[in-house]
């Protein structure tokens, strides 16, 4: 078990989706960088074990089952984060899903085109929401937004119209909420990943359909550099934001013609 580092700082961060992927590794790296840190996600036993993997010390993480797609439940997870540790100075807006692969796109029912949305849209929408008031509210006033794209927000695969279409709307978000937050002292920004190795992208290790019809294997990079980015753009002072960054494994078939 890693033992954690001594705190530099005393900042509150949440991270949704916390207890698997993405979400673990940068809940890891904040935890290390000594951050209170409240982690979100819908399985409780999967947030114990990251915290469990953290090493840090008791009452330096908070683990609250969370259904993003929820309002309710969004509204406990603040409320808790705040009766905790007082104050929230990041959210990272991780928590998201995939519809079931290799459905075309006139086969794919309203029913997992909504999952999608309500988790990969209206989640961050609704955790963003109540992280303005909540960063509005407190003193000193202000904190810092992060957002979980993909580069399917700028590019899509084939068959990935919900995904694809959630994580545009996302960039929109972003946008917005950047412009809206400035009044209050809060950055928001995004982070756009490719090929990150986690359970969700493992099979692009053995193969995975590109625009031409072929099945090819992808290069994939370790889900730390995402950790890492997500880490730096949190740890700028308050006058600077990163506004866009894709992480990307490097030698993914983003860039190009296929």
């Amino acid at each position: 078990m890693p033992a954690a580092s001594t705190p530099a700082h005393d900042k509150v961060a949440i991270i949704t989706g916390a207890g698997s992927g993405v979400g673990r590794a940068v809940a890891l790296a904040f935890l290390k960088d000594g951050y209170r840190t409240v982690l979100a996600g819908r399985r409780a036993d999967a947030l114990e074990e990251t915290i469990a993997l953290s090493g840090v010390a008791a009452g330096r993480a908070l683990a609250v089952p969370t259904d993003v797609t929820d309002k309710a439940s969004v509204q406990a997870l603040f409320a808790k984060t705040k009766e905790a540790f007082g104050r929230v100075d990041v959210l990272f807006n991780n928590a998201g899903v995939n519809a079931p692969g290799g459905i075309l796109l006139e086969d794919l029912s309203l029913e997992d085109w909504q999952k999608v949305v309500d988790t990969n849209l209206t989640g961050p929408f609704l955790c963003t929401q109540e992280a303005f008031r909540a960063m509005r509210d407190q003193v000193p006033q202000g904190g810092r937004i992060i957002n979980n794209g993909s580069i399917s927000a700028h590019a899509p695969r084939p068959n990935s119209v919900a995904y694809t279409a959630t994580k545009h709307a996302i960039t929109g978000l972003t946008k917005t909420a950047s412009l809206d937050g400035r009044k209050y002292g809060i950055a928001v920004g995004q982070v756009d990943i490719g090929n990150a190795l986690t359970e969700m992208a493992r099979k692009m290790t053995t193969g995975v359909p590109q625009a031409d019809g072929s099945i090819k294997v992808e290069a994939v990079m370790d889900v730390d550099n995402v950790a890492t980015t997500v880490l730096h753009m949190a740890s700028l002072p308050p006058e600077a934001n990163v506004l866009f960054v894709t992480v990307m494994a490097t030698n993914a078939p983003f860039v190009g013609r296929g």
